[in-house]
């Protein structure tokens, strides 16, 4: 067949033939469009590359990636094989920028070759001022009581301090961080625990784990009474002998487990008494004061020698 023969059949019919080639285009396109799937999700938004500064005001925290292609390339895909983040290499001076969001691929979206990635928003608005470091003191933060009948003498944290980083406006008012609250309720034995620092503003920067351990001392109380004005008296004087105590009353400091008994403890008359039995002639003498019998508490006394002047009696 030569060539004239050829187009004059490729000529027969020609509007049924590119009605037909149209239509195939078109299924094909369907066919194609319906098996593309979209998916979405919210990844963390990452700043690279800041220098001497710092945001210093809030910004998208959250950026919101679509994923577009076949179902067998975009489901596998996990939320942080994609990452998003702006590129700060290029901006070192205090200012308000707008700069565009970027992404990368990495993990199981480096094998999907067709794709299609796009993030919202596709730029930021962020104000930045210069960072400054300092060393910023950390404090407990408790709740509870221990348990009845002890006390938390002491704490201590490991490290007392962070390094923290943030924008020179916020830095001026930071002068300590707490850590996360610490429960003491029913303690009654020294314990320690790893602590988280606690911050609330995102714009603040902890260098490090941001994490102290606490050690805390937990000891039992002793309960403890004073009862003053209590009278002394004078016992074994030889007959013949008056007796004149400088002070006649002092002190009780009672010290014991038992807090009722402390508590409902009264001292009997001559509880407390100096003996001048060992006494055969007038004078100035110093008298140790000794105390009765006060069961299983413990007691001192107050002072605990008193000047006691002896003379004949009637003179």
């Amino acid at each position: 067949m030569d060539g004239r023969k050829f187009l004059a059949r490729m000529a027969e019919n020609w509007p049924a033939k590119v009605l037909s080639i149209g239509l195939a285009i078109f299924l094909f396109v369907f066919h194609r469009m319906s098996i593309v799937e979209e998916r979405f999700f919210s990844v963390p938004l990452n700043i690279e590359n800041l220098g001497a500064v710092m945001p210093s005001s809030s910004y998208p925290r959250m950026i919101r990636v679509s994923l577009r292609g076949e179902a067998n390339s975009i489901f596998p895909i996990m939320e942080d094989d994609i990452e998003v983040f702006i590129d700060m290499e290029e901006i070192a001076s205090p200012g308000t920028y707008r700069i565009p969001v970027q992404w990368r691929k990495k993990g199981t979206a480096l094998a999907a070759d067709t794709l299609q990635i796009s993030v919202d928003p596709i730029e930021i608005s962020i104000s930045l001022d210069h960072k400054i470091s300092k060393f910023v003191p950390l404090e407990a933060s408790f709740r509870g009581q221990v348990d009845y009948g002890y006390t938390m003498t002491s704490y201590s944290l490991s490290p007392s301090q962070v390094i923290v980083d943030g924008p020179a406006e916020l830095m001026g008012g930071i002068s300590e961080l707490l850590t996360e609250i610490i429960d003491l309720d029913g303690r009654n034995t020294d314990f320690s625990l790893m602590v988280n620092v606690q911050y609330s503003d995102p714009l603040i920067v902890i260098r490090g784990n941001a994490a102290s351990e606490f050690l805390g001392t937990i000891s039992r109380i002793i309960p403890v009474r004073n009862i003053l004005d209590v009278p002394i008296a004078i016992t074994g004087l030889m007959e013949g002998f008056d007796g004149e105590l400088e002070l006649n009353a002092a002190s009780i400091n009672l010290e014991g487990e038992n807090q009722d008994a402390i508590v409902n403890f009264e001292p009997p008359p001559d509880f407390l008494k100096v003996d001048c039995s060992g006494i055969s002639e007038p004078g100035d003498y110093v008298l140790r004061v000794q105390a009765g019998d006060a069961g299983n508490i413990s007691l001192r006394v107050d002072p605990i020698e008193v000047r006691i002047r002896i003379s004949q009696a009637g003179y």
